[in-house]
Formats: C-alpha cells, sequence, structure tokens
C-alpha cells in the first residue's frame, strides 16, 4: 500500500488552475510519478499541478516544494500553485498579512499575503539566454525566434519571444487569438525539437499596453484555465518587445494576474486569488495500480 493513503490534502485552484496541494512537512515522505499519475485520476482529483510541500533545507526557508504535472513529471515553476501553498502555510483562516519563503527547482519563491484569498508571489528574473531556457540551436537574441521546420498551421503564429521562469516558454503574440487552434498545435509545438526539455506554448493577444489577453497549452498538461509562469513570461516577452508596460494585468480564460516586471531588480511579481474547492483524505484504492 502507497504511503500516501489516508494522508490529507487540499483540492485548491488559482484562477482556475486546478491544484492539489499536499503537505509532507514532517512525515518524511516522498511521491512518486506513479502516485502522482494515480493521484490525477482520482475521482474529482484531476489536476493541472500537484504542489507538495517538504521540510526545508535551508535555514532561511519555511518549506521546500516539489511540482507535478498530471502526466508524473515535474515541473520547475507553477506561480498559481505557490499561491495555494502559501494560503494552506499561512493558516488558511487568517486574514493578517503574512510573508514566507519557499525552496523550489526555480529557486527562492517569497509569497506575501495581502488578503484573505489574494497572495503575491515573487518569480524571479526571467532568463533570455537560448542555453538557459533552453532552446536545441544557439540564438543570440530570443525576443523573436522562428521556429524552424514549424508544425503545419503553426507559420501562421509568427516568431516567439522565448523565456525561462524556471521553466522554458515560447510566446506567440498574435492578433487574434480565436483564430488559432491551440488545443492541435500545443502539444505539437511542446514536443518540437527545438525545445530539448519541452516548452510551454502561450498565445498572446496585445489589448493595451496594460492588458494582455492569454491562451495557454502547459507542457506535461496540456490547455489550462490559467498558467502564472507563462502570464509573467509573456509580460517579460512582451516588454522586451516595446509591446505593453512593465505592469500589466494578464486575462487567462480562469480570470486574471496582475504581473509586474520591476525595474529595481528584473523580478517579476505576480499577484492574484486562490480558492479552496475542498479537503479530503486520499483513499487507499486510489494508488491500487501505482507500483512504487
Amino acid at each position: 500500500m502507497s504511503s500516501l493513503a489516508n494522508r490529507p490534502f487540499f483540492k485548491m485552484n488559482g484562477i482556475g488552475n486546478k491544484i492539489i496541494v499536499l503537505d509532507l512537512r514532517g512525515s518524511g515522505l516522498a511521491v512518486s510519478p506513479q502516485e502522482a499519475r494515480a493521484i490525477g485520476r482520482g475521482e474529482g482529483l484531476h489536476y493541472d499541478q500537484l504542489m507538495v510541500i517538504h521540510d526545508p533545507r535551508r535555514a532561511d526557508t519555511q518549506a521546500q516544494i516539489e511540482i507535478f504535472n498530471i502526466d508524473g513529471s515535474l515541473a520547475g515553476a507553477c506561480g498559481n500553485g505557490t499561491r495555494c501553498v502559501a494560503w494552506v502555510m499561512m493558516g488558511n483562516s487568517a486574514v493578517a498579512p503574512g510573508a514566507l519563503m519557499l525552496e523550489s527547482d526555480a529557486g527562492l519563491l517569497e509569497c506575501r499575503r495581502i488578503g484573505e484569498w489574494r497572495f503575491s508571489v515573487d518569480m524571479g528574473a526571467p532568463r533570455f539566454a537560448w542555453n538557459e531556457i533552453p532552446l536545441r540551436d544557439t540564438i543570440a537574441d530570443t525576443r523573436a525566434v522562428t521556429l524552424p521546420e514549424p508544425p503545419q498551421g503553426a507559420q501562421q503564429l509568427g516568431p516567439f519571444g522565448a523565456v525561462s521562469m524556471g521553466n522554458p516558454h515560447a510566446v506567440f503574440f498574435v492578433s487574434d487569438i480565436a483564430a488559432h487552434d491551440l488545443a492541435r498545435l500545443g502539444p505539437l509545438i511542446e514536443n518540437h525539437p527545438m525545445f530539448p526539455q519541452r516548452v510551454n506554448v502561450s498565445l498572446a493577444q496585445v489589448k493595451s499596453r496594460s492588458a494582455i489577453q492569454l491562451k495557454v497549452w502547459e507542457r506535461g498538461t496540456g490547455l489550462t484555465q490559467a498558467c502564472g509562469s507563462a502570464a509573467c513570461a509573456t509580460l517579460a516577452a512582451a516588454v522586451r518587445r516595446d509591446l505593453t508596460d512593465r505592469r500589466a494585468t494578464i486575462h487567462l480564460p480562469g480570470g486574471d494576474l496582475d504581473i509586474e516586471w520591476r525595474e529595481s531588480d528584473l523580478h517579476v511579481i505576480m499577484t492574484g486569488d486562490v480558492e479552496l474547492e475542498f479537503q479530503d483524505r486520499f483513499a487507499a484504492g486510489l494508488f491500487a495500480d501505482a507500483r512504487v
């Protein structure tokens, strides 16, 4: 039987981004990719990201987080999920402002509570070097990259802005999001040889200097209602091409995120709401087919 049987969890969302938070602090337990996939197959448990909270490895942080996609692969960053983790850790009934520091594969993430259900996360500085994203080919200027041998229909998307927010992003700026079938193009671009670690694919429609409409195909997950790291990457890519100011509202299918790319330290700050859907415990039978 899996050691995760009967463990409590939180089913949440960050503006529609489906999140499960599993707190394993003090237990010494870990989650395998097989168990992560088994959780996502549970009734009512389909998620975009599984956020696993572990004991901190550093004296200056409160926890270390591990992030799984629904296919069992690891995600380097998830801003919407990080806000959900902050809600769980800060005390789900507290409304007083507070802050905590989390460790992740993307680096340190500072979270601040600014309302009962509203949090901001310092997502760190975006990276633009081709080998940091990473891309297969050496690209001197990653602001507008032409995809070599694009899948059928992807030519109409034009060049993409390449950004890493701890995970790789390809942002295509288009005049009309609805004119493109991201459900078909997303997996083709995600798995294109240009992206050795696969890629998150975003279609961005600039509405004004302070507003962007965004639709995202997430690496390892698929179409999502929201993606926090993609919203951050999109603003950075837009500013690099002088399409928007350094602060903008990103409109996603699940809701809005306020994103600011600070000039002072070049960090991207993401602010948005979270919602608790329910709390429960994992049934033992959930892991019957998960060979660990």
